[in-house]
């Protein structure tokens, strides 16, 4: 599994902002390379959110299926700042509550 990180340029603080993830389960990417096709898919799913579309840049990171990336194996491939914060928070929440279980016996 590829999992993109996509940012956008933001030339007047001179950084990279974060826009969202792109998780990637095919492994026949069509004779492009990781790169080209997360770039390709990024532009797609991030293009409107931004001014210059060309101004959207990607890390790709390959993950391991299991552990804690069990909420990348949804249906949904494009996720937002938004829908990334209330992932993170119901995962504190769960690992909260495993420490809370585990505690008390």
């Amino acid at each position: 599994m590829v999992v993109y990180k996509v940012f956008h340029k933001n030339y007047e603080l001179k950084k990279g902002e974060f826009v969202g993830l792109l998780a990637e389960r095919r492994k026949n990417l069509r004779g492009s390379t990781v790169l080209e096709s997360g770039l390709r898919w990024a532009r797609m799913a991030f293009g409107r959110e931004v001014k210059d579309e060309r101004a959207i840049f990607i890390i790709p990171d390959e993950l391991m299926p299991g552990g804690n990336t069990e909420w990348l194996l949804t249906e949904k491939g494009v996720f937002h700042r938004g829908d990334l914060l209330e992932i993170i928070k119901s995962v504190v929440k769960e690992t909260e509550n495993k420490r809370e279980e585990a505690s008390s016996t």
